[in-house]
């Protein structure tokens, strides 16, 4: 049976994860507390990892109860900030931007997120494409291809690549909880998979391997078509219906036709 698996929330943009038993579905179709925060450079560019790899080094906890962030940087530095006040977010960017090397703020929206596709939901990714990935790479755990890849709905009992049929013409949508969410469009991938999430280091031929072995394994039900190309994955989807219900870990997920 299809199950959610993992809830996992990332509070500020491009730092680690969290993961929750629950998360509400924010009324802009995302989850609660994903993407919360953002750094952003003096030219408005949003801070992530594909800004600076800077960000692997660091170790981040975030409490959603308190909207406190702890830092530890490689040195065994530790700084904790309370995101959930202006004066916080003040010193939490003046602290980054030091750290970084840029003149940083830190901004808060708790209505969408700073999401890169704020007029779609949640990412949704099945366990077993997360086990089929990690065996393409050596000495790749399952838990690295997680935080590599960053989705937000890890769905098991299904297949690897599972999550694909839920693109492309007449795709079916997922039921759970009384949440609907239909699947949009698939995830291109940047070059932060290919790094290391504890220290930035590239996996040489990554994106070769990557696209080598997308290509053998590419499921007879998914549509090729909805791909501008293989390097891809996971699948961001919209909730159609159930804004402002909850998703839980060890729900029933269910597949809908149209």
């Amino acid at each position: 049976m299809a199950t959610i698996e993992r809830l996992r929330v990332y509070p500020v943009k491009g730092l680690d994860g969290v993961e929750l038993d629950r998360a509400r579905i924010r009324e802009g179709g995302t989850l609660e507390f994903d993407r919360e925060f953002a750094l952003f450079d003096a030219e408005d560019r949003v801070v992530n990892g594909k800004w600076t790899d800077r960000v692997h080094e660091l170790a981040t906890e975030f409490d959603p109860a308190t909207a406190t962030l702890r830092v530890e940087t490689p040195a065994g530095e530790r700084q904790s900030f309370d995101l959930g006040s202006e004066a916080g977010r003040e010193t939490a960017g003046a602290w980054f931007g030091e750290d970084f090397g840029g003149d940083l703020t830190l901004d808060r929206d708790g209505e969408v997120g700073h999401v890169d596709r704020p007029d779609m939901g949640p990412s949704v990714i099945s366990t077993a494409t997360l086990e089929e990935v990690a065996a393409w790479f050596e000495r790749m755990s399952v838990e690295s291809a997680r935080r590599r890849l960053r989705a937000n709905v890890e769905i098991s009992g299904v297949p690897a690549f599972w999550e694909d049929r839920l693109v492309g013409s007449g795709a079916p949508a997922i039921e759970t909880g009384g949440v609907r969410i239909e699947g949009v469009t698939p995830c291109a991938r940047c070059v932060v998979p290919s790094r290391d999430p504890d220290t930035g280091d590239p996996l040489e031929g990554f994106r070769q391997r990557f696209l080598e072995k997308r290509r053998e394994t590419f499921p007879e039900w998914a549509e090729e078509d909805a791909f501008d190309h293989l390097y891809s994955l996971m699948v961001i989807s919209r909730v159609t219906e159930g804004r402002g219900e909850t998703l839980r870990v060890g729900d029933p997920v269910e597949v809908v036709q149209g």
